[in-house]
């Protein structure tokens, strides 16, 4: 009797927080409705959602090593015509109450209070990296720096694969491994992002047009996993440890529930990049700060590479129709 009670007792925990996670319910509502403490519901929900994350984390959002970036790429070629694209890069703001005595530290410039989500996404709208737990008054770039993905990029030890040639583009050399994301970002030589401003000759828009096709990744990511997990849709009424650790359960559910999901396919490349030696990837959190501004002449001239490959034939889409 007492075996079937606990297998009860957990069962119902799970019930609470799944309700709370997809619903975005309160903890009185969820109290009301099961007819238990809200107390009781306040001290479940964040035990669960650690353990969801602790448990699957490993299984479904592991860290990526060489080859795990080295498929994210060539799924982006496939997917959304983007060579040596490794991910793409966003921020998302968390809505909460503001802590006690914590002035503006989480407080978001339209007018809310949040924590912010760090996101990298392949083309298959998976979290493969995610950072949780910033301030909300932060840029997205401020967080890329301050997170340990960022210092880990910064440094060169994320294990993004080597430079590789795109075929059709031998005269451009080696073109590096890379994230996309929006201006927020800096330029980086493993991170690019859009040429500034209104007024851009056609091939900078021609580049922008194919970078934004494959940064809408993380933007269709984070609304997916918006409409199954209606939290988001609310402000929490939680201290921010406990936000960030339900914002973790939820990207990890949402990476469990895209496993099996149909998947757009294409025809195999002509002339895939050969794949390089793998090697493990460090601990992010043990990498140290680097300078800010390394690598910026060559981040800039790895820009103008891929503008003068996306306005070339060999690397032009449909993208005629669209720029003008």
């Amino acid at each position: 009797m007492l075996f079937y009670i606990c297998i009860i007792y957990i069962y119902m925990c799970y019930i609470y927080t799944f309700r709370y996670l997809a619903s975005g319910d309160s903890y009185h509502s969820i109290s009301y409705r099961f007819r238990v403490g809200w107390s009781t519901v306040s001290l479940i929900v964040p035990e669960v959602a650690k353990a969801i994350w602790e448990e699957l984390v490993g299984v479904y959002m592991p860290v990526p090593k060489e080859r795990d970036w080295q498929d994210i790429a060539d799924q982006f070629w496939l997917n959304r015509g983007f060579p040596n694209c490794v991910g793409a890069i966003d921020g998302k703001h968390v809505r909460i109450v503001a802590p006690p005595n914590s002035g503006s530290l989480f407080f978001y410039y339209k007018g809310t209070f949040s924590i912010v989500l760090l996101a990298v996404v392949d083309a298959n709208l998976c979290f493969r990296v995610i950072d949780v737990g910033a301030y909300g008054r932060g840029s997205d770039g401020g967080t890329l720096r301050e997170s340990a993905f960022g210092q880990a990029l910064q440094a060169g030890t994320l294990g993004v694969p080597a430079d590789a040639t795109i075929p059709g583009a031998e005269d451009l050399g080696p073109l590096p491994h890379t994230f996309v994301g929006d201006e927020a970002f800096p330029l980086r030589r493993h991170l690019m992002r859009p040429y500034p401003g209104r007024n851009l000759c056609r091939r900078r828009r021609m580049f922008n047009y194919r970078l934004s096709r494959a940064r809408m990744v993380v933007e269709q990511a984070f609304g997916v996993l918006a409409a199954r997990f209606r939290i988001y849709h609310r402000v929490m009424f939680q201290h921010p440890h406990n936000v960030e650790i339900c914002v973790k359960a939820t990207c990890v559910l949402h990476n469990l529930l895209r496993h099996d999901a149909p998947r757009r396919t294409s025809a195999p490349r002509q002339n895939p990049v050969p794949h390089p030696p793998s090697c493990p990837l460090l601990s992010l959190p043990s990498v140290t700060r680097q300078g800010a501004n390394n690598s910026t002449a060559e981040a800039v001239r790895a820009r103008e590479a891929y503008t003068t490959y996306f306005s070339s034939e060999a690397g032009g889409v449909h993208q005629y129709d669209v720029v003008s």
